[in-house]
C-alpha cells in the first residue's frame, strides 16, 4: 500500500510505480466519482464512452444531464446542512 498526500489546490499525486503499472502519461484524462467514502478514478478513453452507448434511447440527453445535476445540488446541498 502506497500513500499520497493532497494539497491545499485539492491536487493528489499517484505514485510513481502505479502510474508506470497502468501507463499513465502527462495529460490523460480521468472521470473521478464518489462512492460512499471511497474516490474511483477511471480513465477516459474510447472505451470508457463505449459502456454508455444507447442508455438514453428514446430520450433528450441534455434535459438528462440536467435532471443529474440538479440532483447532485440537492446532495451537496443535504451535506452542507448535515455538517
Amino acid at each position: 500500500m502506497t500513500t499520497t498526500t493532497i494539497t491545499s489546490k485539492g491536487q493528489i499525486v499517484i505514485p510513481s510505480k502505479i502510474r508506470k503499472h497502468l501507463n499513465i502519461k502527462p495529460g490523460m484524462r480521468f472521470v473521478v466519482q464518489e462512492q460512499g467514502r471511497k474516490i474511483i478514478v477511471e480513465q477516459v478513453d474510447k472505451n470508457y464512452f463505449d459502456q454508455f452507448a444507447g442508455i438514453l434511447k428514446g430520450t433528450n440527453a441534455t434535459e438528462e444531464l440536467l435532471k443529474e445535476r440538479k440532483r447532485e445540488k440537492e446532495r451537496e446541498n443535504k451535506r452542507w446542512l448535515k455538517s
